[in-house]
């Protein structure tokens, strides 16, 4: 049994060291999502808090439908804080938004009430 756990191990650790940094990137993420994140994005119009969205278990950037290149948006699902307080109230719910990668002004951060 000793031998087969250091056997699986070895193929693994081969298999992944024969990956391309973006392929390590991307099981890195998949991996962050099965376990969760608390994320907190919070939208700016100059220096004003204009929104917040709470409980984000990723942030994703769109792919092109032709070709490779990824769209300039990102998007998720999320509650709208609608007080900022960085807790679930009644009447928040969890919504899909999306957000320009050139015109937003934006940060996504772990939430640190939590």
């Amino acid at each position: 049994m000793k031998k087969i756990i250091i056997f699986i191990s070895l193929v693994l650790a081969l298999f992944f060291s024969a990956c391309t940094q973006e392929t390590q990137n991307k099981f890195g993420r998949s991996l962050q999502n099965w376990t969760g994140t608390n994320g907190v994005l919070d939208i700016y119009m100059g220096d004003r808090l204009v929104q917040r969205f709470i409980k984000i278990d990723k942030l994703s950037t769109a792919d092109s439908t032709q070709g490779d290149k990824p769209r300039t948006y990102r998007y998720g699902y999320g509650v709208l804080d609608a007080n900022q307080n960085f807790k679930v109230d009644d009447g928040e719910k969890k919504v899909y938004f999306e957000i320009s990668d050139y015109s937003t002004p934006y940060i996504f951060y772990d939430n640190p009430k939590e």
